[in-house]
Order: structure tokens, then sequence, then C-alpha cells
């Protein structure tokens, strides 16, 4: 069988997806903000259980060494902010093995940018206003949620007050997992599958849904903050339209002890699942030590706001070359 050299998508969505490209860059040109390029290597990858980072060996001229692919251009771009950058943008080629599906594919671009001196609340009407400036006719209002009311009004629990045996239940019947696959997983595992099969298909239908105060122990590269309970909780956002996860915005972490705590307790939870460890970028680390600014930034699937903005129902469809065609 002849395999196919076609496109994934017309020429007609290509086209339309350049238009929507430039609209991206002439928003942010408007505010001042400076379009920049970062390698799609970096010396570590993305801690995170639940991404799956690639790597190559490759030559250099300190011998053969493994470099990963970025799975967002986060790292990079902050050792600029601590150069002194400035506000910056970019729409960076990203890869997540794994990642395959109608909302996913392992390369994909990523538009991430990064304000500083922003709070998260103007990250977040920034944000909204790029969707706004992308798609006109985007459905309805903005509307907040936190997460705990989410959880309080969809699923009758409370995230963090509720047993981690009352949750691990709640998450084997409302998000049909064996009982049995659920009986050592953690509460972030739970809240995390009763989050992406219960209340994200729910956020977005003729608004764009803004989530915040998530919990503490998913700040990832965020600061944390008490919310108005007295809970200690993530300085972060998503964004959502027609049950689609568009955006994930944090108010930055700044404090290098405290990233690379982070970065050890995740492959500390990488080796307890059995999974590879992944490099720590010291680099990253050097810059925030020597001085970030205070800042706020997001990561935007751009292939996602794309394939809603022209009503696409897979994001191949809206690709040139998807990754099993490519």
């Amino acid at each position: 069988m002849t395999a196919s050299w076609q496109p994934t998508a017309s020429m007609e969505t290509l086209r339309e997806r350049a238009r929507l490209l430039a609209a991206v860059r002439n928003f942010f040109v408007s505010r001042d903000v400076m379009e920049v390029e970062t390698p799609v290597l970096g010396q570590g990858g993305s801690t995170d259980v639940n991404l799956v980072s690639l790597a190559t060996r490759a030559r250099t001229d300190k011998g053969q060494r493994k470099l990963w692919l970025q799975t967002s251009p986060e790292f990079h771009m902050k050792r600029l902010l601590a150069a002194g950058s400035g506000p910056i943008f970019q729409l960076a080629r990203s890869f997540r093995d794994g990642e395959v599906g109608s909302r996913h594919n392992i390369e994909f671009t990523m538009l991430e940018w990064y304000q500083p001196g922003y709070s998260l609340a103007q990250l977040i009407e920034e944000t909204t206003a790029l969707v706004a400036h992308v798609m006109p006719n985007a459905p309805g209002p903005v509307v907040h949620y936190r997460y705990r009311e989410l959880f309080h009004t969809h699923l009758e629990v409370d995230p963090f007050t509720t047993s981690l045996d009352t949750l691990r239940l709640v998450a084997a019947e409302r998000g049909s997992m064996p009982a049995k696959a659920l009986a050592e997983e953690g509460r972030d595992t739970c809240l995390d599958l009763l989050m992406g099969m219960v209340i994200e298909p729910r956020l977005g239908q003729q608004e764009l849904s803004v989530v915040v105060d998530y919990p503490a122990s998913q700040a990832a590269l965020a600061q944390r903050h008490q919310d108005s309970d007295g809970e200690w909780v993530a300085s972060r956002f998503e964004l959502y339209l027609n049950g689609v996860e568009l955006a994930n915005g944090y108010h930055e972490l700044t404090d290098a002890d405290e990233q690379r705590q982070r970065f050890a307790r995740d492959n500390e939870e990488r080796r307890r699942l059995g999974l590879s460890e992944v490099d720590v970028d010291e680099r990253l680390l050097a810059a925030l030590a020597h001085g970030m600014p205070a800042a706020s930034g997001v990561a935007l699937g751009i292939d996602r706001l794309i394939q809603q903005a022209l009503g696409k129902g897979k994001l191949e469809e809206v690709l040139a070359f998807a990754t099993p065609a490519c």
C-alpha cells in the first residue's frame, strides 16, 4: 500500500491558519511584546509526571550528549526574562511523546508569552482579549470559576477536604475506571481524572471559562497563595472553550531553591511510578538564581485555538502534516 503524501489540512485551511497566525502576531506587536525564537533542544526536559519528554543523543564539542526536545519554550524564555528581555512571546514547535488524538499531536505549536510586572488577573484579561481578537465571534461572556466550586457543583465533593478513599470511589464511579486501578493512586490523580472526565466537558459552553485556585500540589512552575478559604492554592489559571483547554497561565515562580525542590520531588514521584527520570535544566535554575523579574506567563495551544476558530473536528485538520502522516 502506497503511503499518502498529501497534507492532512486542506490548502484553504492552511491559508486561514496563516491569516490567524498573522492576527496573533499583530496582537502582540500592538502591545509592544517582542517576538523571540528559542531552541527546541535543551539540556533538560519537563519533570512533570503527566508529560513524556522526548530526548536524543547529539554530537557536540563536548562529546555525545543527551538533549531534550522541549515540551514548551518555557525554560529558555525565562532565561531571556532573567537577561532583561522585557515582555516576550513565541510561536514555538513543542514535543510531547504519546499525545495523539483529536486534540493532540506529538509535535505541535505552542504560543507562549510573558509579561513582567503583570498580575495573574491582568494576564487572564490579556489572554481572553487575544482569543476575542483571533475569534471575534467567540461565544458568550468570560466567566470565572474556582476549582473548589466546580467540584462542589458537579461532583458534590471537596477537592481539599474529602478523604482520599472517598475520592477514589467517586473517581472509579464517575471516571469510568476500575476501582482496583485507583487503589494506589494519590489525590491529584483522582482529581485530574474527575476534572477531565466530568468537569472539563461542561466548561466553555457558550462562554469562555476561566478556572482558578487549583490545589497547591498542582502549582508546577507557578507560585502559591492562600485563597479566601485559607487554603494554599496554585497561582495559576486555565482557559476553556467548548470543553477544550486552550491555555494554562502562571504567576511565575522565581525562587531557584524552591524550583529545584519541585524538580526533585517530580523525579522522586517518577521513580515511584516506574517512569524514567528527566534531566533538570541547570541553566534555568541559574537564571532564577541570578534574578528573574516578577512576571506572569501563559502557554496557549495555538493549534487548538485555530481548530476552534475554524470549527474543525480534529487537530490534524489544521496541521499541514499531522504526526502519523509526516
